[in-house]
């Protein structure tokens, strides 16, 4: 039951990032951006990682794609042009080549089961929301707050591009 799961909520994941590329309309690719990121909680839960499925819809599909939205809607963005750009052959070939990367590194990795980790009898073991929390605020402290001030840098030069196409009356 477990991989039948695991095989719907991946294809749905491929699926719906394709149709983030696919779809002229960017409402519609923000839509099916909702849709990946849901399906991609879903394998978190999949994974035992309920804590990172609750964070994975709080923060990606309710604050970054409403940001997502409220640019796009703020900047009026209109889809023109042509479906297939003129770098399309050059980037369906390396599509094509990472996959065959992909397929020849799964074909040379050897999978081992998994041990389950023995807990010392006096130590208290940590549960997922504790430990995510210890690790990125002690190891990864700086790669997170690059990450915040670089969606700051993105905000503010949203709210600059679309105040320089505002009209004052």
């Amino acid at each position: 039951m477990q991989m039948a799961l695991f095989a719907y909520f991946g294809g749905a994941v491929v699926l719906s990032a394709l149709f983030v590329v696919y779809f002229r309309n960017p409402i519609y690719s923000a839509m099916s951006l909702l849709a990946m990121f849901m399906h991609i909680a879903g394998l978190y839960v999949i994974l035992e990682a309920e804590f990172l499925a609750g964070v994975q819809l709080l923060v990606y599909a309710g604050a970054i794609l409403v940001l997502y939205l409220f640019v796009v809607m703020l900047l009026n963005v209109q889809s023109r042009g042509r479906f297939l750009q003129k770098q399309t052959p050059a980037v369906a070939g390396l599509g094509v080549l990472a996959a065959v990367e992909i397929v020849v590194l799964l074909l040379q990795t050897r999978f081992y089961p998994e041990l389950p980790a023995i807990p010392h009898p006096g130590v208290p073991t940590l549960g997922n929301s504790e430990t995510i929390g210890m690790v990125l605020y002690t190891q990864y402290l700086f790669p997170f707050e690059i990450a915040s001030l670089v969606l700051l840098i993105a905000l503010v030069g949203a709210i600059v591009m679309a105040k320089g196409k505002l009209k004052y009356r």
